[in-house]
């Protein structure tokens, strides 16, 4: 009998759309990461680009590629698909987890936005893995937000990777269009050094209070719905993870793309 593999849990800093159709050293590390870990029976997706009234997941067969930014980017980017199945499954196995909250089962409404295949067009280029996506009840504290990814931390030992997709420095305001490497600003260093400490300390309460943090936390993430895959993420570590940070930079000065992967030590033993 083949020995049990717990799946990892990803936050991926995702940027700009444009990555999704360039190869730089984002979505070169995005591509290594999967490589590095167990292939995944299913993905659920957590993407800060869908906002809900309640909390909900995609429950369609074949959900539709969103092409959700503005008309200033290039044809190609819209052109880009990413038909990967959904998982009706795994949308009632979201819902049986997080009972007694009540979950939308969307089967037509939305589909995977492109924080979703932005990432996964790199890291899982050939859309063969089944993909469904939470939605972002807007009402929840982050409280509630750490905890309902502790309630989906089950889907790790039936082989569902658990993905945050956002940016925990996000001012798009702020941003120095002009030079992608500039020094970040004093506030986004600051901030994303403190949510560092979140990830590597094990201390989600630094994330859950992010608020706290006055200035920084204003200027860092103005509006919080880039933040909040963060919050599900670290809900869904397990208490053996250990934390790997990659793509550990602030490029146009506010804008974060930390991300970081927690694997269970007994399974990142038997990887090495």
């Amino acid at each position: 009998m083949s020995e049990k593999v717990r799946m990892p849990v990803v936050f991926f800093g995702h940027g700009s759309p444009m990555v999704a159709i360039e190869a730089n050293e984002i979505s070169r590390a995005w591509a290594e990461v999967a490589r590095s870990i167990p292939r995944p029976r299913a993905i659920l997706s957590i993407s800060a680009h869908w906002e809900t009234r309640a909390t909900a997941v995609t429950a369609m067969a074949r959900p539709q590629t969103i092409h959700d930014f503005g008309p200033s980017f290039p044809r190609a980017l819209f052109e880009k698909q990413y038909p990967a199945p959904g998982s009706p499954e795994l949308a009632a196995r979201v819902a049986e987890l997080l009972a007694p909250t009540p979950v939308v089962q969307d089967a037509s409404e939305w589909g995977l936005d492109h924080g979703t295949w932005s990432v996964l067009a790199h890291a899982y280029p050939k859309a063969d893995i089944p993909v469904a996506q939470l939605g972002m009840d807007v009402s929840l504290t982050p409280a509630q937000r750490v905890d309902i990814g502790r309630r989906l931390a089950p889907l790790r030992d039936e082989g569902v990777l658990i993905l945050g997709t956002g940016n925990i420095v996000h001012n798009l305001r702020a941003m120095n269009w002009g030079a992608a490497q500039c020094p970040p600003f004093d506030w986004a260093a600051r901030f994303n050094d403190e949510m560092r400490r979140a990830i590597v300390d094990a201390e989600p309460e630094r994330a859950v209070n992010f608020a706290a943090l006055g200035q920084d936390a204003q200027l860092a993430a103005p509006t919080p719905e880039h933040f909040w895959p963060f919050l599900y993420v670290l809900g869904a570590r397990g208490p053996t993870d250990q934390a790997r940070l990659f793509n550990d930079r602030i490029e146009h000065g506010s804008l974060g793309m930390m991300s970081f992967i927690f694997e269970d030590a007994a399974t990142q033993a038997r990887a090495a």
